[in-house]
């Protein structure tokens, strides 16, 4: 699998030698923020262009095995062969699909929230289908999945659930989730079996860094406080510990129960604030870009980007793409970059028309 037009090996190990040489000034630690945003940004395309000469290493002793192969036929090392060059493949697409992540914070952390739209217990189940979804994905890449915040359905499912999934580009993979996505299946609610539709919105935020400045003034907040349970209402604490806040000026509502003190609870709902505050400042300045340029602009909650199809067929179809795959089961289980990549090749294309 060629790597083309995407990755310039000699730019990156230019971009490593001259951050390196500003590490070597003399006086480089008098502003140690910077000098540690200059220290991880040195580190991530040293580990990309490390990752790269692995995997063009590999790719040489596969080239060698086959070469061995060819000359000398053997079942043995044929299988192993095919083995090793189907994990190779693999590790090549992902790889591949990092280098379309060049949004400011595409390496930061997701913030990802699900809200389950009208339709009551059937879309709150589909809330949790989503939540698992995308832990079973974060699994897969080993990422970390903090909940933040949930909020139990009434019957089944979840009526709200916020999620902190940690990895390097997390917010980059998963900003292409955002959007409402729709569900029709024969409902398990629905004792005369009929046919159901029903729709969520995931919201996707990358988690800020310290040295992002958002303004916040605390007379804009109301703060409430209350007792926090687990998913499934276990673990109930016996002191007001969870801090809802919201942002009067927007509307804007975020709450957090993942900690155990209050004061966590109320730093992690801030992050949280800042973090949907400059989502929405990104978002003004799409519109306003678009109105300047003439575009028909379509964002927020009600952009449905995804179908997901149990009945009377099965088929997970990108909308906006037109990526879609009859293994309804296998995306179920966290199996998205597909449809991340076909979203981020599009996007790619977008802002490269030719």
């Amino acid at each position: 699998m060629a790597l083309g037009g995407l990755f310039d090996f000699d730019a990156l190990s230019e971009s490593i030698s001259i951050n390196e040489a500003k590490m070597a000034e003399p006086g480089f630690w008098d502003d140690q923020q910077a000098a540690q945003k200059l220290i991880d940004e040195t580190n991530q395309l040293k580990t990309k262009r490390d990752r790269f000469d692995t995997l063009t290493n590999e790719l040489d002793d596969l080239k060698v095995t086959l070469e061995l192969i060819s000359e000398d036929p053997d079942s043995g090392m044929q299988d192993e062969f095919i083995g090793e060059a189907d994990k190779l493949k693999k590790q090549l697409d992902r790889y591949q699909l990092g280098l379309l992540l060049n949004g400011k914070y595409d390496h930061n952390n997701a913030i990802l929230e699900i809200h389950p739209g009208a339709g009551g217990t059937e879309a709150q189940d589909w809330g949790s289908m989503l939540l698992r979804m995308y832990t079973r994905w974060a699994e897969t890449h080993d990422f970390k999945v903090d909940v933040l915040d949930y909020q139990v359905g009434e019957v089944a499912g979840i009526n709200s659930v916020s999620i902190l999934i940690n990895g390097e580009n997390a917010y980059g993979y998963l900003r292409s989730e955002k959007g409402v996505h729709r569900l029709v299946r024969i409902s398990p609610f629905d004792s005369a079996g009929r046919r159901h539709t029903s729709f969520a919105s995931v919201d996707v935020m990358p988690e800020l860094d310290d040295d992002v400045s958002i303004k916040i003034s605390p007379d804009e907040l109301k703060v409430d406080v209350y007792r926090a349970s687990g998913a499934g209402g276990q673990h109930v604490n016996k002191t007001s510990s969870a801090v809802r806040i919201t942002h009067i000026p927007t509307g804007i509502v975020v709450a957090s129960q993942a900690q155990r003190s209050q004061l966590q609870n109320r730093q992690t709902a801030l992050n949280m604030l800042k973090s949907k505050l400059y989502e929405l400042e990104e978002q003004k300045k799409a519109e306003e870009k678009a109105k300047i340029e003439g575009e028909q602009l379509d964002i927020g909650w009600g952009s449905q980007i995804r179908s997901y199809v149990f009945h009377p067929y099965s088929m997970v179809k990108d909308h906006r793409t037109n990526y879609e795959t009859a293994n309804v089961n296998g995306v179920m289980d966290g199996d998205l970059d597909p449809f991340i990549n076909a979203y981020l090749q599009w996007q790619l294309s977008k802002d490269n028309p030719e």
